[in-house]
């Protein structure tokens, strides 16, 4: 079973001496490979900081304040201060309640502000920042058991340059889901049903798209019976993984009065709720034909070049866990209604959607390295200027 469920269709692992050839990467090739996956996410991070720092001071605002407060950071940390049971009214039809928020960060940043002498804000940080790390560090062995060190760099690279990786710098759930969900997925292909589902449990309680990697242990489960090679241990895990998500649904729609209906009614408070992409597609067209501000033409552009990631990764033949668990996440931003401009930040945690990007920039990096070194420098120029100005300019929900 692991072996089928691990094995991608063409396994290109790098030479130990890769990073090592010609003079400009001898230094580099001596570092482990680990740490320096991490170190250029770290870079790639504080260089972000940086820059918001930057116009932030010159827009007269509080880096700490932006980082660690903005828009759904404040619930967050309203959560883990006070509990559940703050609610605005906007008129009949719009009612948020904090409810709508999972439990597990407001959880972490409250046991944080419990053991050290810190705010909400930057314990918030600290969970977002060390969460962040794990993460990277999961993208990264999960991309070299696949496909070899050279593309695993690369990969957790090209994640720390997304145009909206500021998200990652901040007091916010996808770095928590996207750790929790990149070590259930390595589990899960390395053998280790039992713990893929507690993570997945724990990526149910993060946020509400966590469930993707609950459905990934499901399907796996799922077609391995199918073929004849399911075990006791699989189907253990598949029944553990969506545990997180449905207890925390549950205790939504009993405190509201309705178990199996509470939690979406709070949902459609928020104007979030599936449709099959109608509301997506019709304020799609309404600014493509009237024209609307720039964030919402680049969230259009970054999920259609999700469409297009996905395309690739089944061309790719990547495992089936990680086609499950990204196109589950790509289903609910397509398929979604709500906020247009945050659809971009839930594709955070879709890392293995980099994967064909990563794998070609591994070949590029063998047969023309200044090309890839091109791309990369374009790419950091996005994710560094877009971010700031999400963060400190567009004044939008993130």
């Amino acid at each position: 079973m692991t072996d089928t469920l691990a094995r991608p269709a063409r396994t290109a692992r790098a030479p130990r001496a890769a990073w090592s050839r010609g003079r400009a990467g001898s230094r580099i090739g001596r570092l482990p490979a680990p740490l320096l996956a991490l170190g250029l996410f770290a870079a790639a991070r504080c260089a972000g900081i940086l820059v918001l720092a930057a116009v932030a001071r010159r827009t007269g605002q509080d880096t700490f304040g932006l980082l660690g407060t903005s828009w759904d950071a404040r619930w967050y940390v309203g959560i883990a201060a006070h509990g559940y049971g703050r609610t605005l009214h906007f008129g009949p039809e719009v009612t948020q309640s904090d409810l709508a928020f999972f439990p597990l960060f407001p959880g972490l940043v409250r046991a944080v502000t419990a053991v050290l002498p810190v705010s909400g804000p930057a314990a918030g940080l600290l969970v977002a920042w060390t969460a962040a790390a794990l993460a990277a560090y999961g993208i990264f062995v999960l991309g070299a058991h696949l496909y070899g060190r050279r593309t695993a760099t690369l990969l957790v690279l090209l994640w720390g340059l997304l145009p909206h990786s500021v998200v990652l710098s901040m007091a916010y759930t996808e770095p928590v889901l996207t750790a929790c969900a990149v070590w259930a997925l390595y589990a899960l292909l390395t053998g280790h049903p039992v713990v893929a589902g507690a993570l997945a449990a724990l990526a149910g309680l993060a946020r509400p798209n966590g469930f993707a990697v609950a459905a990934a242990v499901i399907v796996v489960a799922a077609v391995e019976t199918v073929r004849g090679r399911g075990s006791r241990a699989l189907w253990a895990g598949a029944l553990l993984a969506p545990a997180g998500w449905c207890a925390y649904v549950l205790w939504v729609g009993r405190r509201q009065g309705d178990l199996f209906g509470g939690y979406f009614g709070v949902q459609d408070g928020w104007g979030s709720h599936f449709d099959l992409g109608r509301a997506s597609l019709a304020f799609a067209k309404r600014m493509l034909l009237t024209g609307d501000r720039f964030v919402f033409a680049a969230a259009l552009v970054i999920v259609a070049a999700g469409v297009l990631l996905f395309a690739l990764l089944l061309a790719d033949r990547a495992p089936l866990a990680l086609v499950v668990y990204s196109g589950v996440l790509l289903l609910v931003v397509v398929g979604g209604s709500g906020f247009f401009e945050s659809k971009a930040r839930f594709l955070l945690p879709a890392f293995p959607l980099l994967i064909p990007l990563a794998r070609a920039l591994a070949r590029t990096t063998r047969a023309r390295p200044w090309h890839a070194g091109v791309v990369l420098a374009s790419l950091a120029g996005l994710s560094l200027g877009y971010g700031a100005y999400l963060v400190a300019v567009a004044r939008m929900p993130l």
